[in-house]
């Protein structure tokens, strides 16, 4: 527990069975009280590694439901189990849990109901070896999202995120995509919904094993991320009504 509210760690899993034990053995469980690991149909031994681990909640997808689709078992499963925190991590060991007390404490206080680990604040992605042209990439769009959205956060694509139970309780996740783009969308809807969005900086590692979507993914994700924008600015200008924006 972290100043009495329960503490999930939830891990979106695929092909990470040379990263997870790293990842896992750095979450600091003085505060953490339990993992959630949801492996997406993998090809290689992730969920037996999991289990090796002693991870309590071990979901696997028999068919691949994709990055979104598997978030979204994530968080329905930490709110299954009486989560008041959600901390989502990739196990690909990109991200150190090193953080988690940072953004923990952030929400646990009452601060903040959402908080990410930005890549950008910093020059923790340059220096962690992100590609130039994915930094470029980030530094277009997330300018774009800000003036579309109205907001001024550092970077959209983390894959390091905090929730409280209010937010997954009320925003409605099932109305997003089950694909990249998802983790927009999301903050898209927490945006609208007038949340404030904490960022702390993250130092970030890019090797072999740590997972990547090649290029023309990367074109399909930022067309998707723009067009999610676009839809949230039609939105709130009362021209557009979409379900995804409707809370719980």
């Amino acid at each position: 527990m972290i100043l009495g509210k329960k503490l999930v760690i939830v891990l979106p899993a695929y092909n990470a069975a040379l990263t997870l034990e790293k990842t896992f053995k750095e979450i600091p469980f003085d505060i953490v009280d339990d993992v959630v690991l949801v492996d997406d149909a993998s090809r290689d031994h992730t969920v037996e590694v999991g289990k090796q681990l002693g991870i309590k909640h071990v979901i696997r997808h028999e068919k691949n439901t994709g990055y979104g689709g598997n978030q979204k078992t994530c968080y329905r499963k930490a709110l299954e189990i009486g989560a008041d925190l959600v901390i989502m991590l990739h196990p690909d060991y990109q991200y150190t849990p090193k953080l988690i007390h940072s953004m923990a404490y952030l929400m646990a206080q009452d601060l903040y109901q959402v908080v990410l680990g930005s890549r950008i604040l910093g020059k923790g992605a340059l220096k962690g070896g992100m590609p130039i042209y994915k930094y470029v990439f980030n530094r277009f769009l997330t300018f774009s999202q800000n003036v579309l959205v109205n907001q001024k956060l550092s970077e959209y694509h983390t894959g390091y995120r905090a929730f409280s139970r209010e937010v997954l309780m009320k925003i409605n996740l099932e109305a997003n995509s089950d694909d990249f783009v998802f983790d927009n969308q999301m903050l898209s809807q927490i945006i609208y919904a007038g949340y404030d969005i904490a960022e702390v900086t993250c130092p970030t590692k890019y090797f072999p094993e740590a997972s990547s979507i090649n290029f023309r993914r990367s074109m399909k994700y930022g067309i998707g991320c723009l067009g999610v924008s676009l839809n949230h600015r039609l939105n709130k200008w009362g021209l557009v009504k979409s379900k995804m924006y409707e809370l719980k």
